[in-house]
């Protein structure tokens, strides 16, 4: 009995370090690709967007908030990918933010194990509520005349355009993942 509880205890902790591997990884591509990378948008942007999908897949929902804030405070800490217009990011700080939960939350609610289509109609599902989330703030922002147009095109097609590309790229890692695990 107190073997079976200590195996139970060591599965426990194993699990939760690989919890704070995977945040730990996930977390430090998400923040560090648009620190040290800035341009294109639309790679860091993929890149960013698969990060947010693989840690929807991997990770607790206690994570989601700290992965969703952290892309977007690397590209306001370097301050290039708008370049002098970075300042009108700051107002679409708390938008971006909730726009990557949302995208974490609907993907991870549309998914199931093994069913690849789940896998797709999650990517878009998601990608899509994101983009439309996103657009129509810049163009509430845009017709108040507080951010450039160059905003409806960064938080508009932009974004469907990323967020897909990173459900394409963490498809690929989460099959290659897979595969590896079958082997072993």
């Amino acid at each position: 009995m107190k073997t079976k509880i200590l195996s139970q205890n060591l599965l426990e902790s194993f699990s939760e370090l690989r919890q704070i591997i995977a945040f730990s990884v996930i977390s430090i591509l998400s923040f560090f690709v648009p620190f040290t990378f800035g341009h294109p948008q639309w790679v860091v942007g993929a890149i960013v967007n698969a990060c947010l999908f693989l840690g929807a897949i991997y990770l607790p929902k206690k994570y989601f908030i700290s992965l969703a804030i952290l892309p977007s405070l690397g590209v306001l800490s370097r301050g290039l990918i708008f370049g002098q217009l970075t300042m009108f990011l700051v107002y679409f700080l708390p938008f971006i933010w909730l726009g990557n939960l949302i995208l974490m939350i609907v993907f991870s609610r549309l998914i199931r194990a093994n069913n690849p289509m789940s896998f797709v109609y999650g990517v878009a599902g998601s990608a899509l509520v994101k983009f439309l989330f996103l657009f129509i703030l810049a163009n509430i922002y845009f017709n108040l005349e507080i951010v450039p147009k160059l905003f409806l095109t960064a938080m508009g097609l932009n974004q469907l355009a990323t967020a897909l590309a990173g459900g394409l790229i963490a498809f690929i890692v989460f099959k290659i993942r897979n595969l590896k695990a079958f082997k072993n």
